[in-house]
């Protein structure tokens, strides 16, 4: 079993590495954002205290975060937690070792995704879907057989999020940086970080990873 955190900037390809471990190894992604929508979905106590919190246009605090990440972790998962969009803070990072310490548990392994940011750029900008079946595409690196046409369905349904744009990546980059940096410092200096080239082939992503959970 083994708990990790996945750290890189948007279009990194966390998500993607992270349902490979949940597949591969049986291990559980705790997704901040998603526990947030889950715990007002199920109307929790935490869930109701979030909900307020966010009509009134109120950021969820550290505190229910960790009770939320808690409150899932009690529920146990065979291969281990791979923690995805927290700890963004030293303070949140704190948080969660005490959380660790105190259940018993340990932190395994830090995996930086690092990337070329104008290859990132290039490689998010270039993205779009098939707003019938989901299917994935890129204007260079894999575009539909007939331009328009989804390969898998036919849908000439294609849609491409707002958010990927040059000048919006850019800035989201800025900000991942600016809140990350201290964390790499932070977990370098504890000798718990390891680094993998984001933008290689997502099998070769995946292999670098196994490594590190699986050394020692």
């Amino acid at each position: 079993m083994k708990n990790i955190i996945l750290l890189g900037p948007p279009g990194a390809g966390k998500g993607t590495q992270a349902k490979r471990l949940e597949e591969a190894r049986g291990m559980v992604q705790l997704s901040t954002g998603d526990m947030l929508k889950e715990a007002i979905a199920k109307g929790t106590d935490l869930g109701r205290r979030v909900e307020g919190i966010m009509a009134r246009g109120e950021l969820v605090t550290d505190e229910i975060v960790i009770g939320l990440i808690e409150a899932r972790m009690s529920d146990g998962a065979r291969g281990g937690f791979i923690f995805d969009g927290f700890p963004r803070t030293l303070k949140q990072a704190d948080a969660l070792g005490e959380l660790l310490s105190r259940t018993g548990q340990s932190l395994d392994a830090v995996i930086e995704m690092q990337v070329d940011d104008a290859a990132l750029v290039a490689r998010v900008t270039g993205r779009f879907t098939c707003g019938n079946c989901g299917a994935v595409y890129h204007d260079v690196t894999h575009p539909t057989r007939v331009a328009g046409v989804c390969d898998a369905c036919g849908s000439t349904n294609m849609k491409r999020r707002a958010d990927d744009n040059e000048e919006t990546l850019k800035t989201r980059l800025m900000e991942y940086y600016k809140k990350t940096s201290p964390l790499i410092g932070y977990y370098h200096a504890k000798g718990q970080l390891s680094a993998v080239d984001g933008l290689a082939d997502v099998e070769v992503v995946a292999d670098a990873i196994a490594k590190v959970l699986d050394k020692g």
